[in-house]
């Protein structure tokens, strides 16, 4: 699929599987930092409801640039940029854009239910409230039976699950995640691959933009792959993944899988 806009579907068209509806909308972005560095240059990208890309790119192509600016964290210096049908700081005012990040970030003196209720403590909603959310997002993320422990408690893996709830403890459109699992032994990697998916799926209106570095990890999750170039990050291209969900070990050994893989693969190397 080329990355200019006119192959991208637009607003109200299927954007992916199971997609409709335009969340992220980036016409000719550019972004030039105070010290002359020209981070990302004419990057055009539609994503609609309910999809899952994945970012893929070498180091310093703008990859976590371009996601600092959906989520109005910094701005854009050329281009037109729409998230949620409006600006992106307007959008972080709605509540409906979470962050995930490779680092967990947790508070160590706060015990789970506490870390992952935050962003509803700092909105001022009712403790009763805050304690059933939170309830739900550790169950759903694997960790019920730890309300009280403490992130030191915990394994590498466990604490990025946490990350995960508090990210979801909001019910967020759109789920930015800038490597979350890059640090993480390949067992605990694909497990947690496969729970994202799990919730994923269970919330298909909800939509997922995911960094990485890893193409394996692209041709697994996503429903389309985003592939980058060096500095200054344009889009190479965007390569569609069409194998239905869910995916298993199974997808993970199939040609199929191999395929998408090599795809992924070759256009980074142009």
């Amino acid at each position: 699929m080329s990355s200019s806009l006119a192959a991208i579907p637009s607003a109200g068209e299927e954007a992916g599987s199971g997609a409709s509806g335009l969340l992220v909308g980036m016409e000719q972005i550019g972004k030039i930092y105070p010290n002359g560095t020209v981070a990302v240059q004419n990057v055009n990208l539609r994503v609609g409801e309910g999809e899952f890309l994945c970012f893929v790119g070498p180091s310093g192509c703008g990859k976590s640039t371009i996601f600092n600016m959906i989520a109005g964290l910094t701005g854009h210096t050329s281009g037109r940029l729409s998230v949620l049908g409006t600006t992106p700081k307007e959008a972080r005012k709605m509540n409906e854009i979470a962050f995930v990040f490779q680092e967990h970030t947790l508070l160590p003196w706060s015990k789970l239910i506490d870390n992952v209720t935050m962003p509803l403590t700092l909105r001022g909603v009712p403790k009763k409230e805050r304690i059933r959310e939170g309830e739900r997002v550790l169950e759903l993320v694997g960790l019920k039976d730890y309300l009280k422990v403490l992130p030191r408690q915990l394994s590498g893996g466990m604490k990025m699950r946490v990350s995960i709830a508090r990210a979801l403890i909001s019910r967020p459109k759109l789920l930015l995640m800038d490597e979350p699992f890059g640090a993480l032994d390949e067992i605990t990697r694909q497990s947690l691959q496969d729970e994202l998916l799990n919730i994923w799926r269970q919330d298909r209106k909800m939509t997922v933009l995911f960094i990485t570095h890893n193409v394996f990890e692209a041709a697994f999750l996503s429903t389309r792959v985003v592939v980058m170039t060096p500095r200054p990050g344009k889009i190479a291209d965007i390569l569609e993944i069409p194998t239905p969900f869910p995916r298993s070990d199974d997808y993970r050994s199939s040609p199929e899988f191999g395929r998408h893989v090599h795809a992924v693969s070759e256009t980074l190397k142009h």
